[in-house]
């Protein structure tokens, strides 16, 4: 168990497979790097399916690892709550991402009762630089 959460990495990853198959159709290309308390760090492996037109990965695939990586920040605290909800996502895409893998630190903010926000931020692997950066509501269930 990682200091400070409810699931480990590895129990995240296990719950994300058993759960949420569907986002490794066509290839495995989230990871979860690491959990702690209020936080993850997750990686997109630069892949073919991300690719947009001019050989960049696409906005949705960040919004995507975005929303994951909020999602895994909440699970490590709370622990398995399959039908927490995004409520809310908002992006702001920085600079056109290099051609390798993604990293996604997620920090969270509050994390109520009711309501979790919290903000991504997305860089190149290896770069200082963000390429998005977002912030996010999820809806816990009761």
């Amino acid at each position: 168990m990682d200091a400070g959460t409810t699931m480990s990495r590895d129990d995240i990853e296990a719950f994300l497979d058993r759960e949420f198959p569907q986002i490794h159709l066509g290839a495995r290309t989230y990871f979860v790097e690491e959990v702690g308390p209020m936080r993850a760090r997750l990686r997109m492996t630069y892949h073919e399916r991300h690719i947009r037109p001019g050989g960049t990965l696409s906005g949705p695939s960040m919004m995507a690892l975005a929303d994951l990586a909020l999602y895994v920040a909440i699970l490590a605290q709370l622990g398995p709550v399959a039908l927490a909800v995004t409520t809310n996502l908002s992006f702001n895409f920085m600079r056109k991402p290099a051609r390798r893998d993604l990293i996604a630190d997620c920090a969270l903010f509050k994390l109520g009762r009711t309501l979790a926000v919290g903000e991504v931020a997305i860089r190149s692997d290896g770069e200082a630089e963000m390429v998005c950066h977002a912030t996010g509501t999820y809806a816990i269930p009761k």
